[in-house]
Parts: C-alpha cells; sequence; structure tokens
C-alpha cells in the first residue's frame, strides 16, 4: 500500500472493498470533468439514520413544542403517534401520512426561517443513544471519499429521501454540498404576490411535489433537478438500488457503492430497508448479486464518525 493510498482514505481498513474504491479513484481521471459526478444517499450513508432519522427528531421537537401552545394538535392520529412512540400506529398510518402532518406544523413558514429552525436544532441535539451530537454522526470514512472525489474534480451532490429543505440547511456545514446540489422529497411553496404595504412572499405549504424521492423516483429527479449521470452513487437501503444500477451502467469506470449496516458495537446492526417503495429482496443480496462494492461498517471501516465537537 503507498503512502498516497494511506492518505486518500485513511479511516478504511486494507482489503477488497478499499482496493475497488481506490482503483476507481484513479481510473476516473480518465472520463471528462464534465462526466465526474457522485451522488450520495444521505440518510444511513453519509450520516446515522437510527434509532430514528434524524429529520423526523427535528419534526418531533418542533411538534413537541406546537402542542405546549396547542394541546389541541394531539388530537390528530398522525400526531398522536408521533408524539406516543407507537410504532404500530406509525407503521398502520403509514410514512408519507405522517410526514405531510408533520410538515403541516411549519405550514406558512419562510424558506430563511425553515433554515434557521434546522440549523438552531441541529447545533444543540444529542444522538439519543450515541451521546454525540447529532451534527457528529456523520460517517468519518464517507466524508473522507468526498474529500478524495473532490480532489480529482468531482461534483458531489446528495441524493435523499429525506425532505430537500431539510439537508439543504445542513448540507453545506456537514459535507460541504451547497444547497442547490441537494435532491430529496420536495415540499411545495406559496407564492403571494406584493400588495400595498408588503413585498412579495413566498412561504411553505403542506403539500408534496411529485412524489416521495425513493426507488425510480431518485433516477428521474437527478435528471430533472440535475441534468447530470452519476457514475458512483452510494446508498444503504432499497430505495437507493435504481440510483445505483443507472450509475454502475453508465460508460467507463463507475462505481456502485452499498453501505451494509453490520456494526452492533459501534453504530446498528439492521439490513436497511426502503420506506415507500417494495422490496423483493434485501438490499444486501441485491448488491452481491449485481457485484456492487458492499461496505462492511464492522470490517471495511477504521472508524465510524469523525471526533466529537463536543
Amino acid at each position: 500500500m503507498s503512502t498516497a493510498d494511506t492518505g486518500r482514505l485513511p479511516s478504511w481498513r486494507p482489503g477488497p472493498t478499499r482496493d475497488a474504491v481506490l482503483a476507481f479513484l484513479d481510473a476516473a481521471p480518465s472520463v471528462p470533468v464534465e462526466q465526474r459526478v457522485a451522488c450520495f444517499d444521505n440518510d444511513g450513508t453519509l450520516w446515522c439514520e437510527r434509532p430514528r432519522y434524524p429529520q423526523l427528531d427535528f419534526f418531533v421537537d418542533a411538534l413537541t413544542t406546537a402542542v405546549r401552545a396547542d394541546p389541541g394538535l394531539a388530537d390528530a392520529p398522525e400526531l398522536a403517534a408521533v408524539l406516543g412512540g407507537d410504532r404500530a400506529a406509525i407503521g398502520e398510518i403509514g410514512l408519507e401520512r405522517i410526514a405531510l402532518a408533520l410538515t403541516g406544523l411549519f405550514r406558512g413558514v419562510t424558506p430563511e426561517d425553515f433554515t434557521a429552525r434546522v440549523r438552531e436544532f441541529a447545533a444543540r441535539a444529542v444522538h439519543p443513544t450515541l451521546s454525540r451530537p447529532l451534527r457528529d454522526t456523520t460517517y468519518l470514512p464517507m466524508l473522507e471519499l468526498i474529500a478524495a472525489l473532490r480532489r480529482i474534480d468531482f461534483t458531489v451532490f446528495v441524493v435523499t429521501g429525506g425532505g430537500t429543505e431539510f439537508v439543504r440547511a445542513l448540507s453545506q456545514q456537514l459535507y460541504g454540498v451547497p444547497p442547490e446540489a441537494v435532491v430529496g422529497s420536495l415540499i411545495d411553496y406559496d407564492f403571494a404576490p406584493t400588495t400595498a404595504g408588503s413585498g412579495p412572499r413566498l412561504t411553505r405549504a403542506d403539500r408534496l411535489v411529485g412524489t416521495a424521492n425513493e426507488g425510480a423516483a431518485k433516477v428521474t429527479h437527478i435528471q430533472t433537478q440535475l441534468g447530470r449521470r452519476p457514475i458512483l452513487a452510494a446508498g444503504n437501503s432499497g430505495g437507493d438500488r435504481e440510483m445505483l444500477e443507472w450509475a454502475a451502467s453508465a460508460g467507463g469506470p463507475t462505481l456502485a457503492l452499498l453501505v451494509d449496516h453490520d456494526d452492533a458495537t459501534r453504530e446498528f446492526s439492521y439490513v436497511s430497508t426502503a420506506e415507500t417503495v417494495a422490496e423483493p429482496e434485501p438490499i444486501t443480496d441485491v448488491g452481491a448479486r449485481l457485484g456492487w462494492t458492499v461496505v462492511s461498517m464492522a470490517d471495511d471501516w477504521d472508524a465510524v464518525f469523525p471526533p466529537t465537537t463536543r
């Protein structure tokens, strides 16, 4: 192993997985710069998604505050299920209905105010079981990979099943990814034109634009919103399958990278599943069958999280 290799991915343990990633990094400069595009899923790929999605924690925090001011909010079945942590009720109602009900808490809020609320939450939130700040639950090896890609002139996008604006509020700070390079599930906006004594106003609605950004929607949304096909895609669940397949079938050097959560000691051990699309087989079986590069957290990463900033 060369010194240069050690410097590129210092938290990746030597072995076939690291070799495959380094081989891609070595081959990618043969591709024209405009085609050097990498798309990363967010939850479970770039930061920890268990025991709950960080965005859900944000909404629960906002809901708890809102119920103090208006206890009647807790009468809605979707919100009652969330407040009670009733997994059975949440599963029966469906995550999409739950998400839209929570989104309604921010109806009428300006984009700037929503971003400020997300950043305020992220600045104080602590992971419930890892005992580290939420902002420090990003995966160090993936941050190293993003840095290595940028050194060879890749454009890096975050393509998430979560809310676009939530991830945009944090993507620059967490990953160095600007807001315009985030593709996610889109909430609509309402525009109010200029009136006497008031300029135009843009506020959040409580309705989704199109479909949730999972499965095939990730591919179509990358094309419609970014217009550039990735040659590297990284994900962790069945909701990322089509995006990884699409990247793997591009011409020239490609890399489909699947993160397998198999480290119960340092993180969690589970097989990731999609929230809004059906999966005919576990995503880890898909990755093995299609020849993707499957990352074992337990075996391939020397460190999972960066040093805490607390």
